[in-house]
């Protein structure tokens, strides 16, 4: 059985803008995790919140052909937030002051049984709900 992905915006921009932080080829890391996800016929999750999120960054044309290698092959799934998710993300942000987008992304790859893939500090007050890895701890 395939695993399942879901990255966090935050991955998403790093392979689009090939981001580092001085040492680190964040962009080169992305880039190698999306290769390996597409490789090992995994699944990539995303949700509207990712591609929101993304739209204040790319045009929609961008995210889409990026999407697109994964849709081809039959890899790329959408999740749908349902209203109880919604409910607890913003108990979440609330009491542990992260971002409400944090939290339901945390608590979308916990209820889709996925490896969720980000490098935000905030998803360490969410460890509880899910352990996040970075690109460079999965290839």
């Amino acid at each position: 059985m395939p695993k399942k992905y879901y990255l966090d915006t935050s991955i998403w921009r790093d392979y689009f803008e090939g981001r580092s932080n001085g040492l680190r080829p964040l962009g080169e890391w992305a880039w190698k995790l999306i290769n390996l996800i597409i490789k090992d016929k995994n699944i990539f999750l995303y949700s509207d919140i990712v591609v929101q999120e993304l739209k204040k960054y790319y045009p929609i044309e961008n995210i889409n052909k990026t999407f697109a290698v994964a849709r081809v092959e039959g890899l790329l799934e959408k999740v749908y937030i349902n209203p109880s998710q919604e409910k607890e993300a913003y108990k979440l942000s609330k009491n542990r002051k992260v971002s409400f987008h944090d939290a339901l992304h945390a608590i979308i790859a916990r209820d889709e049984k996925a490896v969720l893939v980000a490098r935000d500090k905030h998803f360490l007050k969410l460890l509880d709900i899910i352990v996040p890895k970075k690109p460079e701890e999965i290839i």
